[in-house]
């Protein structure tokens, strides 16, 4: 179950948090993981965690933002492996704020990366997953995708233009036997999250962190590699009857 042995799987933002998380995950069930990150420092580290637990793993720097750059790097991947059977399309940033206290500076930001990364990705992959015969996307969306969560405004917006692409692509491709899935997390507790009370939240860090747990019902934030187990389902040959859906992953919050 869930073989993922010679698969070749791209995943953005790989260096840390749920991606590396997913890295671990795909390269421990026999994938050729490749770790792309705008940090080589990051993406390193992570592919020497993967090496360290006998898996196989390339790391490569992408700023997924740059189209050129990642039409690059997404063909190298499938110059030096054969193929790509899998993205992932994890890498993302967040924001506070509502549509009033939104800068331009900040909407163009978080659309660089969590809208025009997902584009910039799948348009370099899915000719290559066309010509191979197949192949499988999974963005990752939020809990923001389907429902509306205070002083998210841009983050929200991108959130619910990756549930949109995740639908386009699936429909569009469907026939080329291209699968698109998301997933739609609540609050998961990585390194990021801990770095963002911080720097938003200092000398409440310990409240802010209760309030972000207390917000899911089953009282505490997700952890990486829940998300990762989800997607691993997800892009396995288990799920092949699986596209076009969003798939929450939230503690309950959307039980009401």
């Amino acid at each position: 179950m869930l073989d993922m042995t010679d698969k070749v799987v791209a995943v953005t933002g790989g260096g840390s948090g749920i991606g590396r998380a997913i890295a671990l995950v795909f390269a421990k069930q026999g994938a050729i993981v490749h770790i792309l990150d705008v940090s080589e420092e990051a993406a390193n580290a992570v592919r020497a965690e993967v090496q360290a637990a006998d898996g196989r793993a390339i790391a490569t720097v992408c700023d997924v933002s740059e189209a050129a750059a990642t039409q690059s790097v997404i063909d190298g991947i499938v110059e030096q492996s054969g193929r790509i059977d899998i993205l992932i399309n994890n890498a993302g940033i967040a924001a506070i704020g509502n549509v009033e206290s939104t800068t331009e500076d900040d909407l163009d930001r978080i659309y660089a990366v969590n809208v025009k990364g997902i584009y910039t990705c799948s348009k370099s992959a899915v000719p290559h997953m066309v010509t191979q015969g197949g192949g499988v996307i999974l963005n990752m969306a939020s809990i923001a995708s389907l429902i509306g969560i205070e002083d998210r405004f841009a983050y929200s917006m991108s959130k619910g233009a990756v549930l949109a692409m995740t639908k386009s692509i699936a429909i569009d491709y469907v026939k080329q036997n291209i699968r698109c899935n998301c997933v739609c997390p609540a609050r998961i507790h990585t390194p990021f999250v801990d770095g963002f009370i911080a720097k938003n939240y200092p000398g409440e860090e310990e409240a802010m962190f209760a309030k972000l747990s207390d917000y899911q019902p089953v009282g505490r934030m997700g952890t990486p590699e829940e998300v990762a187990n989800l997607i691993l389902y997800l892009c396995s040959d288990e799920a092949s009857f699986i596209t076009g859906q969003a798939y929450p992953i939230d503690g309950g919050v959307l039980m009401g």
